[in-house]
């Protein structure tokens, strides 16, 4: 996953439809279209969340007994990978009462523990398929359909292509995207689906039972990571962004015993202040703290009056290089650790990730 940064305001940003609120019209669209013979060309779906939406139908094409209709997903604002996508759904009748969920073209496959989604299932998650089941079983019983059910198949052209540009793969979802959403409604620039891949990951990390979990706040350092830890397997390895406190929550709900965290030098200057969001739109470096933790570092007075006089936290390096058991990073490690101890019980070691990815251990510093 990837995320950009967000605009100052994004208030009047227009939202945007999940791909479960997709395929669950598509779903809606298809089943109406059998019942009635006839092409659907919009419908109204009730979202989780307590909205409607009305969503146009690209295409639709029926039979007697099945009907296969598509739209095109619109997530608004928000830079979303499946922005433009089709999304579609094939529903067949079947006589055994059951809604059976089947997987399509560029729809992942779950391939490990830990996502609520039986291995082998088509990576569909339950929220969209509540939405789906009710939508089909309240149209088969106003139409009086007792002991029908239906196989639903849904599709995404293009998923493989844009799995590739997600997280998919480390959470054990292979060959497609999921099909997801909890409230149906995408909303510009939100954390939600990170914060969600997170929590997602820790679980599938512990189903699989990791021994150690490795952290990062990206792909640079982590390819560091992987040098460092070459046993572990990919799933034991965790993208954060900029939610530390979100991972450590993660971490210590699952019970996760040994966790290695690495920071940039911002994050980790903001992590000493107790900010567990260290997104640049959220807060911002606090100078006078970091030069208190250079003086109780035993840096000289220069260098502390220096600090105060910077206007990026990255430029700490100009003062004191990043190197294995710096006094000023030593100490800004510790400061981290108070706060990442009320989060987390278990083992916890905190690394920097140097400016070209490189990490620096500072094995003194664990919890």
């Amino acid at each position: 996953m990837c995320l950009k940064t967000p605009p100052t305001n994004t208030k009047t940003m227009k939202t945007g439809l999940t791909t479960g609120a997709c395929a669950a019209a598509c779903s809606k669209a298809a089943v109406i279209s059998v019942l009635g013979q006839r092409e659907v060309k919009r419908v109204d779906i009730d979202l989780p969340g307590g909205k409607k939406a009305r969503m146009k139908i690209h295409s639709c094409k029926w039979t007697k007994n099945g009907a296969t209709a598509t739209t095109i997903k619109n997530a608004g604002d928000d830079p979303d990978v499946t922005h433009g996508a089709v999304i579609g759904s094939t529903v067949r009748f079947n006589d055994t009462g059951g809604i059976n969920f089947l997987r399509g073209e560029g729809v992942g496959e779950v391939t490990l523990p830990g996502l609520g989604i039986g291995i082998g299932e088509p990576a569909i998650n339950r929220t969209p398929r509540k939405m789906i089941a009710e939508i089909i079983r309240e149209l088969f019983k106003r139409n009086g359909m007792d002991g029908v059910g239906a196989d639903i198949t849904v599709f995404v052209p293009d998923g493989e292509k844009l799995a590739k540009k997600t997280l998919n793969s480390r959470l054990g979802i292979k060959g497609g995207i999921s099909i997801i959403g909890t409230t149906g409604i995408v909303r510009p620039f939100s954390s939600a689906s990170y914060v969600a891949s997170i929590i997602q990951a820790v679980a599938i990390a512990k189903e699989n039972g990791a021994e150690k979990v490795v952290a990062s706040s990206g792909g640079r350092s982590e390819k560091f990571l992987r040098r460092r830890f070459p046993e572990l397997p990919e799933w034991a390895f965790i993208q954060y962004g900029n939610w530390i406190g979100r991972l450590l929550d993660a971490a210590e709900r699952n019970g996760i015993q040994d966790l290695t965290l690495a920071m940039m030098i911002g994050k980790a200057v903001k992590l000493a202040g107790g900010d567990m969001d260290t997104h640049s739109g959220k807060n911002v470096w606090n100078r006078e703290l970091t030069a208190e933790i250079a003086e109780a570092s035993g840096a000289e007075p220069d260098a502390v009056a220096a600090v105060k006089g910077l206007n990026m936290a990255g430029r700490l390096t100009e003062i004191f290089p990043v190197s294995q058991g710096g006094p000023f990073y030593t100490e800004l490690l510790k400061r981290c650790m108070l706060h990442c101890e009320k989060r987390f019980g278990g083992d916890l070691t905190l690394a920097l990730a140097g400016t070209g990815g490189e990490i620096v251990w500072y094995p003194e510093i664990s919890g």
